[in-house]
């Protein structure tokens, strides 16, 4: 680990509490000298460290910067040594761990960026993703004994891990709730997108791995949103907050590790359908074959869609996109 880590997890881990040079240097086994440029590199990299004469350095409060060390210091015991990758840019983080996964990357890889740009959605669309005011992150998972159409388990728990995350960070009392599959409104806006991308053996058909992407928008963007999505997409707060960034990160991670870890079971159902925006509602289901209008009558314990067609009809969807009749739930 380089002096600019180790100073900095110190100082993550006590947050508004000043040490002096004396102590950080006896506590990292550091020179004066190379604390100094530690700070120096840390306070243009953005971070608000406070230098006072007599007291020392102190990580002020007011910072709201991803870190892997500001992430574990939030994470369960059992989730601390998990490899996270933090990068100022990337192409897409989906695109990234793909790539580490095809190398033999072991599950729980985690990388996160500031700004994507060539951010991916599903169907091939792009995802907005501009510097610093979102997280866009994935995660490598390589579940044992699981068929491609359990894939879709993937998705639906870290839909309902992620309102969970930011209902634990967010300064509303409203919940945050989903969209079948894959999109999660707050304020009646999307504030999160969710791409679950796998791998499948050729030789029995089990998923081999699955790359987990999500894109979360937690401030607006510096030049707006683009004027295809301004009426649709919204953002988790509308000036920063302290350490919001590193608490959702970590708390998204608890919460989906809880579910993941009982990936044969099916505990987060009934709070994926509580969530749900669209039990009740009159749709128009899109897949590649055709386009139907119904009522959505419930989602079963697959998350698949269950949907009364204006014929009478019934059907279980396990695919497809939906919009809302009434509303712009959908792009």
């Amino acid at each position: 680990m380089q002096t600019r880590e180790k100073l900095l997890e110190l100082l993550e881990s006590h947050r508004g509490t000043f040490f002096s040079g004396e102590t950080i240097a006896r506590t990292l086994s550091l020179s004066r000298s190379a604390i100094w440029k530690a700070v120096k590199a840390l306070q243009n990299d953005g971070y608000a460290i406070a230098a006072v004469t007599n007291r020392g350095y102190c990580l002020l409060e007011q910072n709201d910067i991803i870190s892997a060390q500001g992430i574990r210091k939030y994470l369960r015991p059992h989730l601390t040594g998990l490899d996270i990758t933090i990068l100022p840019t990337v192409s897409s983080t989906n695109t990234l761990l793909w790539e580490r996964a095809g190398s033999g990357a072991p599950e729980g890889c985690f990388v996160l960026a500031n700004e994507q740009t060539r951010g991916r959605g599903r169907c091939g669309r792009d995802f907005f993703s501009p510097s610093e005011t979102g997280i866009y992150m994935s995660l490598l998972l390589r579940p044992e004994n699981c068929m491609a159409e359990k894939a879709l388990q993937i998705t639906t728990m870290a839909a309902v891990a992620v309102c969970e995350a930011i209902d634990d960070v967010s300064d509303t009392e409203e919940k945050a709730q989903i969209k079948w599959v894959n999109d999660i409104y707050l304020h009646a806006k999307k504030v999160c997108g969710i791409l679950t991308e796998g791998s499948l053996s050729l030789e029995n058909g089990m998923l081999e791995y699955a790359v987990l992407g999500l894109g979360i928008n937690i401030y607006p963007p510096k030049q707006n949103f683009p004027v295809e999505l301004e009426n649709l997409a919204g953002t988790l707060f509308q000036s920063q907050k302290d350490d919001v960034k590193n608490r959702l990160a970590a708390q998204f991670l608890n919460r989906f590790y809880d579910y993941y870890t009982c990936f044969a079971s099916s505990n987060y159902i009934e709070e994926y359908r509580r969530r749900s925006l669209v039990i009740g509602k009159q749709v128009l289901l899109q897949s590649a074959r055709q386009s139907k209008s119904g009522v959505v009558l419930d989602i079963d314990d697959q998350c698949r869609l269950l949907v009364r067609y204006e014929d009478g009809t019934e059907e279980t969807c396990s695919s497809g996109e939906i919009c809302v009749k009434g509303d712009c739930l959908c792009r």
